[in-house]
């Protein structure tokens, strides 16, 4: 550095940026300044002015050349607002008290392996290439509202912005404002803070608009208030100290799912529910949340009978599925685990696969009746288990009659997938006793049975096998001996009937046996339920 009036060969522009750097002060509306002359101011900055703080603080400026601070190491910050670069700055490596880029216009930003100790802010700026933040070491809080963003990779849309394999001390605040045209990665990144989506838009309609597989965060993954994703969500694998919060929230996906997030764990509450739309299946499988997981007031937008919700293996405390219009698509909570379970019939989905689910109780409490209709919407068919499911959470709470209502409807369900002998035996078991949920039906079956028998024999008596010694005749008595068959009077001995009459009674001692038999199974299924 030569005196006080700049380096030899510098530009009247370059020669007063160094004057201002000196000073601590703003080097404004200046026109241009050479990459290389930023580069060895900060490399080998000049002596501040007596009382002065040096830093570079630019605004205005076009900057020419390709400014490289490759492992560079920078005490202060680097302040950059309403610049333009003429080629993609590189701060590999690069050590930086703080990073400020506000209202900037560039080519691309590589930033590989970047450390600061301070805070990463790239707002208000229009980035017409990848921003490539890999390995990052932010020490406080990454900045990208009001930006846009675009990238250039193998596909249209792809490498907008990476941010894998990073390291964030405080909360990444990339809502209002923010777009994206590509992909958005933050795989195996570590937010100590909250990641603020709010409002943010998320364009990559050809593949996966954020990938945030094994993404950790420390506080809240904030994506409510009118966040706009077209391509996947993929959250798989991640670990959210704080809640999943997607209220207002608009997914689309023309290719795979509009969210994916297998494996998730959350701390909070999994909110996809007053006013969240998605046009494309959601995925959620094996999560784990401690909270609720909310649907209420949400509208998935799927063809009919293709995967709408798939919430497998997954363990909640309660998941509230009433959105504000029926899913047409297939609902799938196949072996998850609640504690309560939310849902009206108005909001139910038009197939349901409900194997394997386990929970408490439902919300909101109705009758057996109106609960019914959605174990029969599976489309595999019968299975048994969501109905011993159900009539389990009736009884839990004390309602034998709902629970016995659930039984009953098994079994009629289960006689639909029998050949037709079982069919046949079923159908009586369901005639006399109601599978055994119905007992007093036995009573009144033969109730009528010895009724009509009573009748028959009094109007026309059997004639007695004996003519020389016949004892008395009683009616009631021998349509006993007839029906029930372990009791033995003595008058089915005694009598024998002729003609049509004997074949009437060949009826009744048939009808006996098998009231018997489907009365004594019923009993036998009420006694182990018990």
């Amino acid at each position: 550095m030569a005196g006080s009036l700049g380096p030899g060969g510098w530009s009247g522009n370059e020669r007063e940026m160094w004057a201002a750097f000196r000073r601590g002060e703003w080097f404004e509306d200046r026109g241009e300044v050479r990459a290389a002359a930023v580069r060895g101011l900060l490399l080998a900055p000049p002596a501040a002015e007596a009382g002065q703080l040096p830093r570079l603080r630019l605004r205005g400026v076009t900057i020419t050349g390709r400014l490289d601070l490759a492992e560079a190491v920078v005490a202060g910050t680097l302040r950059l607002h309403d610049c333009r670069f003429e080629q993609v700055p590189c701060l590999d490596g690069a050590s930086l008290g703080a990073l400020e880029l506000r209202d900037c216009v560039l080519p691309g930003l590589s930033a590989v392996g970047l450390t600061t100790g301070w805070k990463c802010e790239i707002s208000g700026c229009r980035v017409e290439g990848p921003i490539d933040l890999y390995g990052a070491s932010i020490g406080g809080t990454l900045h990208l509202e009001n930006s846009r963003l675009t990238g250039h990779g193998e596909r249209r849309g792809e490498r907008a912005l990476q941010l894998l394999c990073a390291t964030v001390g405080g909360d990444i605040q990339a809502g209002t404002g923010l777009r994206v045209d590509g992909c958005t990665d933050l795989r195996d990144t570590s937010v100590r803070g909250s990641v603020v989506l709010k409002r943010a838009e998320l364009i990559n309609p050809d593949g996966t608009a954020l990938k945030a597989n094994r993404l950790h965060i420390g506080g809240d993954l904030n994506c409510r208030g009118g966040l706009v994703a077209e391509g996947t969500i993929d959250l798989c694998d991640a670990q959210v100290g704080g809640g999943a919060l997607f209220e207002e929230a608009s997914l689309t996906a023309e290719h795979g799912p509009a969210l994916r997030a297998h494996g998730i764990a959350i701390g909070a509450v999994f909110n996809c529910c007053d006013g969240f739309t998605a046009r494309g299946r959601i995925t959620i499988s094996s999560v784990t949340v401690r909270s609720r997981i909310c649907f209420q007031d949400a509208a998935i937008d799927v063809p009919t009978g293709s995967p709408a919700l798939t919430c497998r293996r997954s363990t909640a405390s309660e998941l509230a599925l009433t959105p504000r219009e029926s899913i047409r698509g297939v609902v799938d909570l196949s072996h998850t685990r609640l504690t309560i379970l939310r849902g009206a019939p108005d909001s139910w989905p038009y197939a349901a696969r409900l194997e394997g689910v386990v929970y408490d109780s439902l919300l909101p409490q109705l009758p057996a009746a109106q609960r019914l209709p959605l174990l029969a919407r599976d489309p595999e068919g019968f299975t048994p288990q969501p109905y011993e499911q159900l009539a389990a959470a009736y009884r839990l709470h004390g309602h034998d009659a709902d629970a016995r209502t659930v039984l009953l409807a098994k079994q009629r369900r289960r006689r639909t997938t029998l050949a037709w002998p079982g069919r046949v035996w079923s159908g009586l078991q369901d005639l006399t006793v109601g599978y055994g949920y119905r007992p007093l039906r036995a009573v009144w079956w033969l109730c009528a049975i010895m009724f009509s028998g009573i009748l028959m024999f009094t109007r026309w008596p059997p004639q007695a096998v004996d003519p020389a010694k016949p004892p008395h005749f009683q009616a009631a008595i021998y349509t006993f001996d007839l029906v029930l068959p372990l009791v033995d009077f003595g008058q089915e001995e005694a009598f024998s009937p002729r003609g049509g009459l004997q074949w009437a009674a060949a009826v009744l001692v048939c009808l006996g046996w098998l009231l018997a038999t489907t009365a004594a199974a019923g009993a036998n299924r009420m006694l182990r339920r018990s």
